[in-house]
């Protein structure tokens, strides 16, 4: 699968962004400033899949809905993590810094339209 291709199936979108996540965080040089945003990165990315595989499995409609406003929630965090790292991640890194951060920006709305859908 190329980058810019979409993926309309939610769960394995989510998987892809937390695996694309980790080859993105694999290849930057770790330093003082920048470790602990990685790290953060990394938890929230894959909360977004693992919440939306409950979601799928949920006991009702209204944990239903909790599990997607997690997603949502851990979506907008890796979009923040992703703006943290911008000043510390080096040139070599951006183009994909940016693509990462449109992707969780996307699955942020999402998951927003999702809740309003439910209210």
């Amino acid at each position: 699968m190329n980058p810019g291709d979409k993926v309309y199936d939610l769960a394995l979108r989510t998987e892809i962004f937390a695996k694309d996540i980790r080859r993105f965080v694999k290849n930057i040089e770790r330093n003082f400033l920048n470790t602990e945003d990685l790290r953060q990165l990394l938890r929230s990315s894959g909360s977004v899949g693992a919440n939306y595989l409950e979601a799928e499995e949920s006991i009702g409609d209204k944990d239903f809905l909790f599990r997607i406003k997690v997603c949502r929630k851990e979506s907008k965090e890796s979009a923040y993590w992703l703006r943290l790292i911008e000043e510390n991640i080096g040139e070599s890194h951006s183009q994909e810094r940016i693509r990462l951060h449109n992707e969780a920006i996307e699955l942020t709305k999402i998951f927003g339209a999702i809740v309003n859908k439910r209210k």
